[in-house]
């Protein structure tokens, strides 16, 4: 059984900056592409950054320069660096794993969700 555990969500100021760590287990990890999802109360899931299993990495526009997804292969686990929080980042995230084919941002091509972890920024 395949389970995603995310941590180190929080409340920050604007500004401020936050490290969510995803750790995957029951799985191959390193054959995955890893993202980021968020989803704000009002709106859809949106993707906010992936790393496939080669290393390429991606982006939404809105977090270029401020956040920073990594992964630890011997740890089983991906990170999101997240700095220079703004109020428009808040929402809760969601780790996602799968074996993407298209398109990182699409939220059908993740086979595997974690249960989310709370971001809150507030000015």
């Amino acid at each position: 059984q395949v389970q995603l555990v995310e941590s180190g969500g929080g409340s920050v100021q604007t500004g401020g900056s936050l490290r969510l760590s995803c750790t995957i287990s029951g799985a191959i990890y390193n054959t995955y592409c890893m993202g980021w999802f968020r989803q704000a109360p009002e709106n859809g899931r949106e993707a906010v950054a992936a790393i496939d299993s080669d290393g390429v990495i991606s982006y939404v526009d809105s977090v270029k320069g401020r956040f920073t997804i990594s992964r630890d292969n011997s740890k089983n686990t991906v990170y999101l660096q997240m700095n220079s929080l703004q109020v428009e980042d808040t929402g809760m995230y969601y780790c996602a794993a799968g074996w993407v084919a298209n398109s990182w941002s699409r939220s059908n091509e993740y086979n595997y969700w974690g249960q989310g972890t709370q971001v809150t920024v507030s000015s």
